[in-house]
């Protein structure tokens, strides 16, 4: 066995060496890293930097805020934007990067647009043993990013660029299964019908399926309505998301 293959303890072909040799090999950075950005030369919407300013008070580290920052910022833009990430480091006085690498890191941030509606179908365990599958098949069939009777990507757009559907691995709901997020608000038990019904709503800015939304389900043994009021007095419950302005 040749002395490359001893050092990294498997059987390599031969003709592959070299690669595993590049890849320990030392890389020069291509080019320098934004550093944190002026106040003075990023303007920075009021709003937006009072929120993120008011989750920065709850943690010891500013840069502990770094989630509900970008939380800010997708739901001011739709998405977190080049700008809009920019715009955040400049509140926090943290480099764009850092904040860029934390939303690269979790599900739930997009650094691309992907539609005004977002539709997460929940396809962990819970849900797919209650049908889940075909539940996120309808969503797309629905939405137009999937034919009737064919089986729709993992992921997709509706045609008219409004809606975009996908899987989501566990979205925490095993009580509601199966169960969806829609626009960031929790929908179940939900059927293949409610698919088309909730994307009709949601196009004609329509109150989506209020009969199967979680923060108007009642606490257990309690009448319909008296939930656990943190949910109906949450800023996205109380329809404040700004519609997003496009690409930035």
């Amino acid at each position: 066995m040749p002395d490359e293959q001893q050092k990294v303890g498997v059987d390599i072909p031969a003709d592959e060496i070299e690669v595993v040799q590049a890849s320990a090999e030392e890389r020069q950075p291509h080019g320098e890293a934004a550093p944190v950005p002026e106040p003075s030369e990023v303007e920075v919407p009021r709003a937006l930097a009072q929120e993120i300013r008011r989750a920065m008070k709850r943690y010891p580290q500013k840069r502990s805020a770094a989630i509900p920052a970008l939380w800010a910022v997708q739901r001011r833009y739709g998405w977190c934007t080049p700008k809009g990430i920019e715009q955040a480091a400049t509140v926090m006085g943290v480099t764009p990067g850092y904040l860029e690498s934390v939303a690269s890191f979790y599900d739930l941030f997009r650094l691309e647009p992907e539609g005004e509606h977002q539709v997460l179908v929940c396809t962990n365990i819970s849900c797919w043993l209650r049908g889940a599958d075909d539940l996120l098949k309808a969503f797309k069939e629905a939405a137009g990013s999937g034919g009737e009777g064919e089986q729709p990507a993992d992921d997709g757009a509706s045609e008219d660029g409004k809606v975009f559907v996908r899987g989501f691995e566990c979205l925490g709901a095993c009580d509601l299964a199966p169960m969806a997020s829609i626009d960031e608000r929790y929908y179940g038990p939900l059927e293949e019908s409610d698919a088309e019904a909730a994307l009709e709503q949601l196009r004609t800015k329509k109150d989506v399926l209020p009969e199967k939304r979680l923060q108007d389900r009642g606490a257990a043994g309690g009448a319909r309505g008296s939930g656990d009021k943190r949910l109906s007095q949450h800023p996205v419950n109380k329809g404040s998301r700004t519609e997003p302005k496009g690409k930035s």
